[in-house]
């Protein structure tokens, strides 16, 4: 049990400490998505396991309040982008740890284009060249929410705000 004020992990490791196909699984995420270590995809790993816990709790419930808990849980994750609309309780229980991934900050500054690689993403993320609804963010791991997708762009202070920039992705044809 972690001492008031100390840090805990917000992560849990894998039970075994060797296996192949798991090692190499989580190598090519690692790749896929620009993670800076392990510890970042364990990380994604046990919130995933958080949302299918909370979501089978939900479900076993037979209380008539459970409706409207199930709904707020649904929109919010609808919200961060991890569920479709179209998608209901039930879907929990079948999201990959690719879906936790995809709306993590580095992968969407990736996928909007603004960044040739997600290696390159997380840079000008952590450099500060990146800014979500006007306001500087430099944690890669920050969750990006729906609404907030088309709001991201470089910093006006920031040079590759330069279309002829060398690092712009638009200008490596």
């Amino acid at each position: 049990m972690a001492l008031p004020g100390e840090n805990t992990k917000f992560y849990e490791t894998p039970n075994h400490p060797y296996q192949g196909e798991r090692i190499a699984e989580e190598s090519d995420l690692l790749g896929r998505y620009g993670l800076k270590n392990k510890e970042e995809l364990w990380r994604a790993q046990s919130e995933l396991r958080s949302y299918r816990r909370e979501a089978r709790e939900l479900l076993g419930r037979v209380t008539e309040g459970e409706g409207e808990e199930g709904e707020e849980f649904v929109a919010r994750l609808r919200r961060l982008g991890i569920l479709g609309e179209s998608d209901d309780l039930d879907a929990v229980l079948s999201l990959d740890v690719t879906d936790v991934l995809e709306r993590r900050l580095q992968t969407v500054v990736y996928r909007e284009g603004l960044a040739n690689t997600p290696q390159q993403a997380r840079q000008f993320i952590v450099h500060g060249h990146v800014t979500v609804d006007g306001s500087r963010v430099t944690a890669p791991s920050s969750k990006v929410d729906v609404a907030t997708e088309e709001n991201i762009a470089f910093d006006e202070t920031s040079p590759l705000t330069d279309e002829l920039h060398p690092a712009r992705a638009d200008n490596q044809e």
